[in-house]
């Protein structure tokens, strides 16, 4: 065969780099900015906003008036894709909780934790499965999402007569994927010695929001900026579309410095090709 002729027919091999992918958009639990958010909401949104950040996910609001609070986040070019609540918000004070939510713009209500007592038993867990799908439903019917974000507790195993069972695998199990999400919260699994990537494999679809903290790694597991730790950030994003993963949020529960903190973790994030 002529040689041009071979190279026209020849396979085109496409450089890696040509195929790596970053996140374009990246969120920030605002819990991270508690202590701030405490002393001023709108110059923290305005300091969040300017590291570069287009999300924030609230974990209350700081007695704002939540239509104020939208204009706040659009003048800022802002958006709240999701917030964090008790589960006895959405059971018991859900007409203030949707109708706050509804101004905000948010899509997801998510429960951040629950009584470990939840957690200890087949049946309570069962039945917590049974409130999540109740919630599920009525999050549905007012065009919003329900989602229930992990600890550590999730992954401590229940000891049950016919075996072992891993909390966060009922709950996964016993919900309605139509009804019911999954927030992963990538430092906490990794904290109790479990791999994201079976989750993602087991249960494809249904984590649709990320919290990305990194860890320092074991023993301690002291939480870290994100990129200044031990999780392989790179493998876990290349599984994003298996996991579900619509959004991915920063967060620190005890940074030294808010601010330095988090414009750490953003410019490891926005630069990371995974």
């Amino acid at each position: 065969m002529p040689r041009a002729l071979r190279a026209a027919t020849a396979p085109l091999v496409v450089p890696s780099y040509l195929n790596a992918t970053k996140l374009d958009r990246l969120g920030l639990q605002l819990y991270t900015a508690r202590s701030e958010m405490a002393k001023n909401v709108e110059a923290t949104l305005e300091k969040v906003a300017a590291v570069g950040y287009r999300e924030v996910e609230f974990a209350g609001y700081f007695n704002r008036d939540p239509v104020a609070l939208r204009g706040t986040l659009d003048a800022l070019k802002l958006t709240a894709p999701a917030c964090h609540v008790g589960l006895p918000q959405v059971e018991a004070q859900w007409t203030a909780t949707a109708a706050a939510a509804k101004a905000l713009g948010h899509k997801w209500v998510i429960v951040a934790s629950v009584p470990g007592k939840s957690l200890t038993s087949l049946d309570g867990l069962k039945d917590l499965a049974k409130r999540f799908n109740d919630a599920g439903a009525r999050c549905r019917d007012a065009g919003m999402r329900f989602a229930y974000h992990n600890h550590n507790a999730e992954f401590k195993p229940v000891v049950e007569p016919t075996g072992s069972v891993l909390p966060l695998d009922v709950l996964l199990g016993e919900t309605d994927p139509a009804l019911v999400d999954f927030e992963m919260d990538l430092y906490w699994i990794t904290n109790a010695g479990q791999d994201p990537l079976t989750y993602f494999k087991k249960y494809p679809g249904r984590f649709t929001l990320a919290h990305v903290k990194d860890s320092g790694g074991a023993p301690q597991h002291e939480m870290r900026d994100v990129g200044a730790g031990t999780i392989d950030w790179k493998a876990i994003f290349r599984q994003s579309k298996q996991a579900g993963f619509q959004h991915y949020i920063v967060e620190h529960d005890q940074p030294k410095d808010v601010f330095t903190s988090i414009a750490a973790s953003y410019q490891y994030l926005r630069a990371l090709e995974f």
